[in-house]
C-alpha cells in the first residue's frame, strides 16, 4: 500500500474536526458513567455491539462492501486486535481514576501519534507519508509530554479514584495504542475504504471482548438505569460510530500528526462535563498540566510545521 500525498488543513476540515472533538469530550466521562453500573470489558462489549450496527448501516447505506478483498485481512486483523486492546486499556482505567485526569491523558495521543509518524515516516520511506518531527515541534511535544508525566502521577478526586496511580497508567498506556494506532490507520485507509476499516476494528472486537468480559468480569449488573444505557449508545453510537468514521475520512487526507492536534478541545470539554455530573472538584495540579499539555500542542499545530 502506498501513501497519498498529504493535503493542507482547510476551513471545513478545521470545524469539522472541532466539532468530533467536541463530541469525544463526553467520550471518557460517558465511559464513567457506564462502568460505574456495567463492569468495564462488559461495558466496551455492548458499546461496540452498537457501534457495528451503526456502521454497518451507514456501509449499507453508501454502498460499501464490507467483505475483505485479497491482501486486506491481515491488515484488518492487526487493526482490530490493537483498537480491542487499547479500548480495554481505556475503560478499566477509566474506573480507577476521575473522569477530569482521564480525559487529559488519553488525549495527551497526539504526542504519541507525531512520535509513531516519525518513525514510520522513516522506516517506510515512500509508503507511509507522514511529517517529520522539527525543532520547533519536538519543543511542543516536550511541553506536553511534562504535561501528562505530572498528571500521571497525580492525585486526583479520591471519591471518583480508587486506584490513581494504575489507572493513570492504563490511561496513558490506552494514550499510546491510540497515537499508534492513528498512524496506522492513515495507512491502511488509502487503500482501504474508511468505512470499512471502522467495521472491522469494531466488528472483530465484539467477540473479543465478549469472551475476555466472561472469563475476566462477573455477568452481574448494579441496577440498570437509563444513565448508563444512554452512556453505552453515546459511546457506540454517536463516539464509535459517527465520529471514527468521519475521522478516518479526514485521516485518508490528511497528516495524522496535524489532524490529531484539534484534540486539545477535548479534554476542556471532558473537564467540564465531569465537573457537571460528577460534582468533580478540579485541583490546581489538574489545570496547571492540562494547560503544559494544552501549551505543548498549540506550539505543534501552530508553529510546528514541517517546511
Amino acid at each position: 500500500m502506498s501513501g497519498r500525498t498529504i493535503e493542507p488543513i482547510g476551513l471545513s476540515t478545521v470545524l469539522i474536526a472541532l466539532v468530533i472533538s467536541a463530541l469525544w469530550g463526553g467520550n471518557v466521562v460517558s465511559i464513567r458513567v457506564g462502568v460505574d453500573t456495567v463492569p468495564p470489558l462488559w461495558s466496551a462489549f455492548w458499546r461496540m455491539l452498537a457501534g457495528v450496527m451503526f456502521v454497518s448501516v451507514w456501509g449499507w447505506s453508501q454502498g460499501v462492501s464490507i467483505r475483505p478483498v485479497a491482501g486486506e485481512t491481515k491488515p484488518l486483523v492487526i487493526l482490530g486486535v490493537m483498537f480491542t486492546i487499547q479500548i480495554a486499556m481505556l475503560n478499566s482505567g477509566s474506573a480507577l481514576t476521575s473522569p477530569a485526569f482521564a480525559v487529559v491523558l488519553l488525549n495527551g495521543y497526539p504526542i504519541f501519534v507525531n512520535l509513531a509518524a516519525h518513525v514510520a515516516a522513516h522506516y517506510w520511506k515512500g509508503v507511509i507519508h507522514e511529517e517529520r518531527i522539527t525543532p520547533v515541534r519536538a519543543l511542543g511535544l516536550l511541553l506536553a509530554v511534562a504535561g501528562i508525566v505530572w498528571l500521571a502521577l497525580g492525585k486526583p478526586d479520591k471519591s471518583l479514584a480508587p486506584q490513581p496511580l494504575l489507572g493513570n497508567c492504563l490511561i496513558v498506556g490506552s494514550s499510546i495504542l491510540l497515537g499508534i494506532r492513528q498512524v496506522y490507520t492513515r495507512w491502511l485507509v488509502q487503500t482501504i475504504d474508511p468505512v470499512k476499516s471502522v467495521t472491522w476494528q469494531m466488528l472483530l472486537s465484539v467477540p473479543l471482548f465478549f469472551l475476555i468480559a466472561v472469563v475476566s468480569e462477573p455477568m452481574t449488573l448494579a441496577p440498570l438505569t437509563w444513565q448508563p444505557v444512554f452512556a453505552i449508545c453515546y459511546q457506540g453510537f454517536v463516539v464509535a460510530g459517527l465520529c471514527f468514521i468521519v475521522w478516518a475520512k479526514l485521516l485518508r487526507k490528511h497528516s495524522a500528526g496535524t489532524l490529531s492536534m484539534f484534540s486539545f478541545l477535548v479534554p476542556i470539554c471532558g473537564i467540564a462535563l465531569s465537573t457537571v455530573i460528577f460534582g468533580e472538584a478540579l485541583r490546581p495540579t489538574l489545570f496547571a498540566a492540562t494547560a503544559l499539555v494544552l501549551c505543548g500542542l498549540f506550539v505543534v499545530v501552530r508553529f510546528g510545521q514541517a517546511e
